[in-house]
C-alpha cells in the first residue's frame, strides 16, 4: 500500500477517522513552519485553518481596496458628466474635459483631435492613416506611444509622454475625432489594464462635443 492507496481510502470512507478519533491525538505530522518539530493532526488542521483564514483576509481587504478605488473613480466620472451637462459650447467642453482630467484624474496630459466636419475642430496634425487607425479602435488603446505623430498630439510635451490611453469620439456611429491620455510614468496606461472607465469618458467627451455641433 502506497499513500494514494491510504488517501483514496481515507476519501472513500469519511467516517474512518471519527470512528478511529484518538488517531488524531496519537499520530504526529511536521510542524508547518519548524520543520523538527512534530504536532498532533488536530493541531495542524488548525494551522491549516488559520492559514485559510489568513488568505480569506487578504483576499477580502484586496476586495474592499478595489471596491473603494471604483467608488472613486464613479465618483470622478459623475463629477465630470456634470460638468459636460453644464457646458454651454463645444469650447467649454474642450475646457472642462481637460480640466477635469488633469486636476480630478491626476492625468499630466491631455489632447483633443476633430476632424469630421461640425465637430468645432480641425485635423491639425492628424493624417488620413492615423483616423483610419482610431477608427478602426473597438475599445480605448493602451500602451506605448506607437509613432512620433502619436505622441505629437501632446504638443510640447511630446518628448515626456511614456504612457497614453486613446479614445475614440464617435456621433451616431461615425467617428469624429480622438481624446488622448498622457503620462510620464511607463505604467499609467498599460495593455493590460482595464477600459471600462476609459470607454465612459471617451463616450460622455463625445456626446458632448457632439451636442454642440453645428
Amino acid at each position: 500500500m502506497n499513500a494514494q492507496d491510504v488517501a483514496h481510502y481515507l476519501r472513500s470512507h469519511p467516517d474512518f477517522l471519527n470512528e478511529h478519533h484518538e488517531l488524531f491525538a496519537e499520530l504526529t505530522v511536521p510542524h508547518p513552519r519548524h520543520g523538527g518539530q512534530a504536532i498532533s493532526l488536530a493541531e495542524r488542521q488548525l494551522h491549516a485553518l488559520r492559514d485559510k483564514i489568513r488568505l480569506l483576509e487578504l483576499k477580502l481587504a484586496e476586495l474592499i481596496r478595489f471596491g473603494e478605488e471604483n467608488d472613486d473613480i464613479s465618483s470622478k466620472v459623475h463629477r465630470l458628466s456634470v460638468t459636460l451637462l453644464q457646458a454651454g459650447s463645444a469650447a467649454s467642453v474642450r475646457q472642462a474635459v481637460v480640466s477635469s482630467l488633469q486636476d480630478d484624474f491626476a492625468v499630466p496630459h491631455v489632447g483633443l483631435e476633430l476632424w469630421a466636419a461640425g465637430a468645432q475642430g480641425d485635423a491639425c496634425g492628424v493624417s488620413e492613416a492615423a483616423r483610419r487607425h482610431i477608427d478602426s479602435l473597438r475599445h480605448p488603446y493602451c500602451g506605448a506611444p506607437e509613432s512620433i505623430e502619436v505622441a505629437s498630439w501632446f504638443g510640447e510635451a511630446a518628448p515626456h509622454v511614456r504612457s497614453l490611453a486613446l479614445m475614440p469620439l464617435r456621433s451616431q456611429g461615425v467617428c469624429f475625432g480622438l481624446l488622448a491620455l498622457g503620462s510620464a510614468e511607463p505604467e499609467r496606461f498599460y495593455p493590460e489594464m482595464g477600459t471600462l472607465y476609459l470607454n465612459r469618458i471617451g463616450e460622455l467627451v463625445a456626446a458632448a462635443l457632439a451636442a454642440h455641433a453645428a
